[in-house]
């Protein structure tokens, strides 16, 4: 067994869900392996919760946390009163007008894996309370991405809402210009016109399987820093996942990304589905195969595959 866990954001209210997640994810795949769940919350769990979530999972470390407060709060350096009156006005983006969901993806950018209970694994595998999981996943994922020496796994990739990080690429571009990190995947990314214009593209990070070890280095935690500092994530709404996109053009290799396309994974309201029959059948899926976002017009991964 590898030194991994899987790693949840949630609150008390989402357990039902939640529920029917972990119940999925153990029939598919975790009662084969019985590795480790970390539950993270920015408010304690309920105990009821934690005895409704032990039940579901017989076999295998449950560890329960708190995010710090300081992981879950403006920043020193932002002015509140200028953001929350930028929240109010954006209430035509997804989760414009959400001061915690700006919380949640700066602590997805910039924190979670310094959480002591995170920081003691190797590889975390992130879920969400109500995604699923339609295929069995009978291979040991977390042994793949070590014995291929692969960072980062991901299964869908999308275009980002522009609206949501107007300045994000002018940052980026600046912070490389003057540190001049490698990018050896700029092409992810830019597009080829005289602009260098951001493509929007960007791994859908509801559902990845990454090495910490590209988040404990130096470089991403500079980089970060640099990010955070500008005030994107809340005088704009920055995600965690075009900054996890960002960080793996920068700093990581073609041979480093690896593409889960066989499982069948459901996150509202994107299916990734098999389009290989033998497969489909050989892991026993559920899902419709018509209902596949991978080749749809607001895909990324075909680029992607190209560019890699």
């Amino acid at each position: 067994r590898q030194n991994a866990t899987f790693l949840i954001l949630c609150r008390n209210s989402d357990v039902f869900a939640l529920l029917d997640t972990l119940q999925n994810l153990e029939d598919r795949h975790n009662h084969q392996f019985h590795y480790d769940y970390t539950f993270l919350n920015d408010v304690p769990f309920d105990p009821e919760v934690i005895h409704l979530i032990s039940s579901y999972i017989p076999q295998g470390k449950l560890n329960f946390g708190v995010i710090p407060s300081e992981h879950w709060s403006y920043p020193p350096h932002i002015d509140v009163a200028r953001a929350q009156h930028i929240h109010l006005q954006s209430a035509h983006i997804p989760y414009g007008d959400s001061e915690s969901y700006r919380h949640m993806c700066r602590f997805f950018s910039g924190f979670f894996y310094r959480h002591p209970l995170v920081a003691q694994y190797r590889y975390y595998w992130r879920l969400e309370p109500g995604v699923k999981y339609y295929c069995n996943i009978d291979q040991d994922l977390f042994a793949y991405m070590r014995e291929n020496k692969k960072t980062y796994g991901f299964t869908v990739s999308l275009f980002e809402y522009l609206d949501t990080i107007p300045t994000l690429w002018d940052t980026v571009k600046a912070y490389m210009h003057e540190f001049a990190p490698r990018a050896e995947l700029l092409g992810l990314v830019q597009n080829d016109d005289q602009w260098q214009s951001y493509n929007l593209c960007h791994f859908w990070s509801n559902f990845e399987i990454a090495d910490l070890s590209l988040f404990h280095s130096p470089e991403y935690q500079h980089f970060f820093e640099y990010l955070d500092a500008s005030g994107g994530f809340y005088y704009e709404r920055w995600g965690d996942a075009p900054v996890h996109t960002m960080a793996i053009v920068l700093f990581l290799q073609k041979s480093d990304i690896h593409w889960f396309h066989d499982f069948g994974y459901y996150h509202p309201p994107f299916t990734q589905c098999p389009l290989n029959p033998a497969v489909f059948v050989d892991k026993k899926c559920t899902c419709d195969p018509d209902e596949d976002f991978t080749y749809g017009f607001l895909s990324c991964t075909p680029h992607f595959l190209e560019v890699m």
